[in-house]
């Protein structure tokens, strides 16, 4: 049923798509202008995601690495925000890749809400741009070169690809501004923005919305704020009415915010909601102060000498009342963080992930797979936000795949983190192994799905990797492949020792338990290493102090086990079985083993070792 309703909204929300396309397809076959409008917008965009790329492309790692030291001050988090959206032009991009070092915990929200405020001034560099040479001489003949340079230097390698999008985003960009500038006169002869007039607070309201509104279709303030220009170098609109239009795309871009917040992670979301604020709050302060504001800038503009000139006149508005939010926000950035974090706290994360419940009578919201929880894919374009994106995820695995060995091993979960064990819960729950979780429901229920989701989100990264990050990256597919080994071992494990752990033969069922209680201490014991906090080469000794004692007991159970076999305690169909087991309970170690030993190469500082613990938990300084 569910799967119908599904179809059922996707085939509407199809035939609402298509419907519109008509709609759109039918208007161009009356109005030659709305269309050569329409399609320089749609060229004014397209350059402005090459142009994106591109700078994506030439940036490789550099931008996401200095976001990580240059974000200790608010000042620096702020300069960041602005030289980066000046760079690539694209506040989108800043605040998405903000985003995703907010959700790998690489910085603090107050720093990414600085980026956001320094984005937000940034954006003011694109109306320059326009206004200085967006409306001059035809752009569609310096355009062509372009062109011709762009597409040659894209068959070269990454860099010379990079900087081949850059030059066609800017052709595009001339492009569409020529077709703008063209199309809007002729569109305006079926809808002139003059009969919209209204005189008044009215009238300036009326200005704010289609602002907003055609910020919120076109999904960008350049190139709303690029038709604001048009209208204003062509007449149709005047300076007040373009200044109340300016305050409209702020407002549109809220629109923006929220649909990329929604169904995201609570770092994304409080970052939309601070960009909902800024905006709200700033379009409020400027219709307020329009007057005065307006009056600033005309007295600037004496002083600077452009008096008279409508679009420069318009770029410095944007950028006067957007800095006036910077000043306003930058010294609450702190008292409104902790407001987001509060109004937006995180999940709390249970102790126990997998409850002891299976088979037809767990309810069906337990019988939904597990999935990934951390991999965000805005983290695809830092190569550190998704090395860190993934140890998080790592991490959410190391703990389902611990507690599915100890549900296969019919051993209590929380005797991982007791401060002792306790013999009579270990007796309780061997007695009741018969009754126990089933290892390969839990694998294809806990593991599999999060497990398929990392290895799909690894092969989608689109940020080129260095040398340590490669490292890093090839370790995290390690540790995945590691942790799914030790639980399909632990499946195998789990068939002989559901059986004989209460069996008939006492000496069968007696070695049987002592190598349950010995994978009780592995466990632990990895889960207790994975907590300290040591020097490299300390960890490795004590990686090696458990090393000697897993061998240790692996050879003494083997000698008990000839013992038994020739003391007749044990027959050689039993011992043969024990044997068997005896390799996957080694496997399982040193699977667990290596996942914390790939920790310790030389990418532990991009993929910091793995902890088995809950996100709230502390690490343990000592034992």
């Amino acid at each position: 049923m569910l799967r119908r309703e599904a179809l059922s909204k996707y085939s509407s929300n199809t035939i609402v798509i298509w419907l519109l396309l008509a709609a759109l397809a039918v208007s161009f076959w009356f109005s030659a202008g709305w269309t050569r409008l329409a399609g320089g917008l749609a060229l004014f965009l397209f350059g402005m995601q090459c142009l994106e790329e591109g700078l994506r492309l030439l940036a490789g790692g550099e931008l996401e690495r200095f976001l990580a030291r240059a974000t200790d001050r608010a000042w620096k988090s702020l300069s960041f925000g602005v030289l980066a959206t000046v760079t690539v032009q694209s506040s989108t991009l800043v605040s998405l890749l903000t985003i995703a070092f907010l959700g790998t915990g690489l910085i603090g929200l107050g720093a990414g809400l600085c980026i956001v405020f320094g984005a937000n001034l940034g954006t003011t560099s694109g109306i320059w741009l326009l206004a200085l040479a967006g409306q001059s001489a035809s752009l569609g003949d310096l355009a062509l070169p372009l062109a011709v340079f762009g597409i040659l230097l894209g068959f070269n390698g990454p860099r010379s690809k990079g900087v081949g999008r850059v030059l066609l985003g800017i052709c595009f960009l001339f492009f569409g501004i020529d077709l703008i500038k063209g199309g809007f006169s002729d569109a305006t002869e079926m809808f002139d923005p003059a009969q919209f007039k209204v005189p008044g607070i009215l009238g300036i309201l009326l200005f704010v919305g289609i602002g907003a509104l055609v910020t919120a279709v076109v999904q960008s303030s350049h190139a709303s704020l690029m038709l604001v220009l048009t209208a204003l170098s062509s007449g149709q609109i005047d300076v007040d009415q373009a200044f109340a239009l300016a305050i409209g795309t702020n407002v549109g871009g809220v629109v923006t915010a929220v649909v990329g917040a929604l169904g995201g992670a609570r770092a994304g979301m409080r970052l939309a909601l601070a960009n909902v604020i800024f905006n709200l709050v700033v379009a409020v302060l400027a219709l307020l102060l329009l007057q005065p504001l307006t009056a600033l800038v005309l007295l600037i503009a004496a002083q600077l000498g452009f008096a008279g000139n409508a679009l420069l006149e318009l770029a410095l508005f944007h950028t006067l009342f957007n800095g006036l939010g910077v000043l306003l926000f930058l010294p609450l950035h702190r008292r409104l963080a902790t407001a987001l974090e509060r109004w937006l706290p995180e999940v709390a994360e249970p102790h126990v992930l997998i409850a002891a419940v299976q088979g037809s009578a767990a309810p069906e919201a337990a019988k939904v797979p597990t999935r990934a929880r951390y991999l965000d894919d805005n983290a695809l374009d830092s190569a550190d936000a998704a090395v860190q994106a993934v140890a998080r995820e790592l991490q959410h695995l190391a703990r389902l795949s611990l507690e599915v060995i100890c549900h296969a091993l019919y051993l209590p979960i929380d005797q991982l983190r007791s401060a002792q064990i306790d013999e009579h819960a270990l007796r309780e729950s061997a007695q009741s192994a018969s009754r126990g979780l089933d290892a390969d429901q839990l694998y294809q229920q806990h593991i599999k799905g999060v497990y398929s989701d990392l290895v799909s989100y690894m092969g989608r990264l689109k940020a080129n990797l260095d040398d340590a990050h490669q490292q890093a990256w090839i370790a995290s597919q390690v540790v995945a492949l590691q942790l799914v080994d030790a639980v399909k071992d632990a499946k195998h494990l789990q068939k002989n020792l559901g059986r004989q752990l209460n069996g008939q033969s006492a000496a069968f069922s007696a070695a049987y338990a002592d190598l349950r209680r010995h994978m009780l201490w592995v466990l632990r014991e990895i889960r207790t290493i994975s907590l300290l906090d040591l020097p490299t080469e300390a960890l490795r000794a004590r990686l090696e102090l458990f090393d000697g004692e897993a061998a240790r007991f692996d050879a003494q159970f083997r000698e008990r086990l000839f013992v038994a076999v020739r003391e007749k305690g044990l027959d050689g169909m039993q011992a043969s079985s024990l044997m068997n087991d005896l390799g996957y309970a080694s496997r399982i170690s040193q699977s667990l083993r290596n996942v914390l030993m790939l920790g310790l190469g030389e990418a532990r500082e991009l993929l910091p070792q793995l902890p088995f613990r809950s996100e709230d938990e502390a690490p343990l300084i000592h034992l």
